[in-house]
């Protein structure tokens, strides 16, 4: 049996989907997972994600880590299945889709995809970084010198130092003006620095805002892949009506034995 897949990147985060409708991909299979991830030996990709059917939405997004195992909310990855999903005539341009941590609605404009995430009602601050969840968990740390800044060494120290097992997302961030921030991100699960990640861009973006390094309720986020919106609104001691916007495109389509 082959397995077809479809490649798709979103300001560099790359992911590996597959239309898993009639329920043929081995699910129970993470080395076949990571193998598919690797990019030496496999297709290669930050992670792969299953189009399925929903009972009460238009499709449901199952998401693996590179390393093989299911992993929490992919924002990036979310757009990216919100685009799938619309090259396959599953929707048009607006959708409802389950993922990890429930329902979503997305609108697509033109290459571009802005996709609804849930409230965050808890920012935790301490005295060098903040905590929260936007679908995954993260730290967000402000840093000098974000170039040069050691990501996967530091970002690894934190993830299993700080985090323990289950980890967290660590996200390294720099002000560029009031509305522009520059962000990179090591990812649990691929344990390394990705080109961008969407759930951590909202993070920073959040966190920013609470911290007062912003005003402006839409800000632009600077990821080594790409540029990414986010649009909220502050409610309370968290935020609402959260949207995360950027581009998300289909690079090449092919099939993978197995």
């Amino acid at each position: 049996m082959e397995i077809e897949f479809y490649k798709y990147q979103g300001t560099g985060n790359d992911f590996i989907l597959v239309d898993n409708r009639e329920g043929t991909f081995p699910k129970n299979d993470p080395k076949m997972v990571a193998k598919i991830c690797d990019r030496r030996f496999g297709v290669g990709g930050d992670g792969l994600i299953l189009l399925e059917t929903d009972p009460t939405a238009d499709f449901n997004m199952l998401y693996y880590n590179s390393d093989g195992h299911p992993g929490s909310l992919c924002g990036n990855g979310g757009r990216c299945i919100v685009s799938f999903a619309n090259y396959l005539g599953i929707i048009g341009n607006n959708t409802t889709f389950r993922a990890a941590d429930g329902l979503h609605t997305a609108t697509i404009e033109g290459e571009s995809v802005s996709l609804m995430m849930h409230n965050v009602n808890e920012i935790r601050e301490k005295s060098q970084y903040l905590f929260l969840n936007t679908g995954s968990p993260h730290h967000v740390q402000l840093v000098e010198d974000l170039e040069k800044w050691a990501v996967k060494e530091e970002g690894a120290r934190l993830r299993y130092g700080l985090y323990g097992k289950m980890g967290s997302n660590i996200n390294f961030v720099q002000p560029v003006s009031r509305d522009i921030f520059a962000i990179r991100t090591y990812e649990r699960g691929v344990e390394d620095e990705t080109l961008s990640c969407g759930t951590g861009v909202t993070a920073a973006a959040l966190a920013m805002h609470h911290l007062g390094r912003t005003d402006k309720t839409q800000v632009t986020i600077k990821t080594a892949g790409g540029r990414l919106q986010v649009q909220f609104e502050p409610h309370g001691g968290g935020y609402r009506n959260i949207y995360l916007k950027g581009p998300a495109e289909q690079v090449f389509k092919g099939s993978w034995p197995c």
